[in-house]
């Protein structure tokens, strides 16, 4: 017998029966409610569970230690219903507000930024709108069932391409292909967009917010999407991005993030270097997130969105709550994760 979810304060509803995920059941009702990578590595879809029973399933200690389970938190892409629930979810979308489609595309150009990082441009069909929000993600439909995701890395635009930021990982299955077979004209299939990484307003009677924008690594491609987004739209908003990598060459497209200081009012860009310093570097050195701390002892008015590897992710919510006050309700994560038994 399916069960009755409602998601407050909007007070939509959906139906879960045991065997689907909550995260599933709301996708198959056309809500969309915040979350990553649909594995329970992310936590972006954590939620608080205020009436009613749920089994957390396959849900991490990790991502969700017992006292949050005690307290009623739950991993909406793990846990399944056990009884009708009440659940607190603060930002639920229509899926008819921009629909999740299934598209070819062909490989228009391949730009190799950094040894280990490629550039994909896929060209969409003439005949076809591809809408999607700055900050999600697409997945690669494989021959063997198989998904690989990456992120979005530019805004929508008139051309109908997108670019992907690739980081070819030792081992991967189709990392390997994009490095070593895959060409230009290559034909592949899409699904997306998908995720709720994607720019929040600041709440209505309150001065703009302040954005700390978090990059670890190839995490620097949504991020760069939600930038130009906010290049084209005009948004005034104060912005420090914190771009964080092992070595110099890890910060592939540092001279366009230099750039944006000259074009976005407010803009502020901090590289962070985090292995041995390169000769020469007059930068910042250290793990990201604490270089951030460092500047910002106060994030308790701040907005923080932060992408890349989940122990970053994890490292980074727990301090700048902890020790910056900034609001867990304010802090927007897309952590990027793959399975060693299946690998990207």
């Amino acid at each position: 017998m399916p069960f009755k979810v409602t998601l407050l304060p909007s007070n939509r509803t959906f139906s879960a029966d045991t065997e689907t995920s909550l995260l599933q059941a709301a996708l198959d009702a056309e809500l969309l409610v915040p979350y990553g990578c649909r594995d329970g590595a992310c936590g972006a879809c954590k939620a608080k569970v205020l009436n009613g029973q749920v089994d957390h399933g396959k849900a991490p200690l990790t991502t969700l230690p017992e006292r949050e389970r005690e307290a009623g938190m739950a991993l909406l892409c793990c846990a399944h219903a056990r009884s009708d629930l009440s659940i607190e979810c603060r930002d639920v979308r229509s899926a008819h507000d921009i629909p999740v489609r299934k598209l070819p595309c062909r490989v228009q150009s391949m730009e190799k930024l950094a040894p280990d990082v490629m550039l994909l441009r896929l060209r969409l069909p003439p005949s076809e709108v591809f809408q999607f929000l700055p900050g999600q993600y697409v997945d690669f439909l494989l021959a063997d069932g198989q998904r690989r995701s990456f992120s979005i890395a530019n805004a929508p635009g008139p051309d109908n391409t997108l670019e992907l930021h690739v980081r070819l990982i030792p081992g991967g299955h189709f990392t390997g292909h994009v490095f070593s077979a895959m060409k230009e004209r290559d034909i592949l299939r899409i699904e997306g967009p998908l995720g709720s990484f994607s720019l929040r307003d600041t709440p209505e009677n309150h001065a703009p917010q302040p954005i700390i924008f978090l990059a670890g690594g190839t995490g620097f491609a949504p991020i760069k999407a939600i930038i130009e987004d906010m290049l084209a739209r005009e948004i005034a908003r104060p912005v420090t991005l914190y771009w964080g990598a092992r070595d110099r060459s890890g910060l592939y497209q540092h001279e366009l993030a230099l750039s944006w200081a000259h074009r976005l009012p407010g803009f502020r860009y901090i590289p962070v270097i985090s292995g041995e310093t390169p000769e020469g570097w007059s930068g910042r050195t250290g793990l990201v997130h604490h270089a951030v701390i460092e500047d910002f002892p106060d994030l308790s008015q701040h907005q923080v969105y932060a992408c890349g590897a989940p122990a970053m992710i994890d490292a980074a919510k727990k301090d700048f709550s902890e020790l910056g006050g900034l609001p867990l309700n304010a802090f927007y994560a897309d952590a990027f994760t793959f399975s060693a038994n299946n690998q990207v």
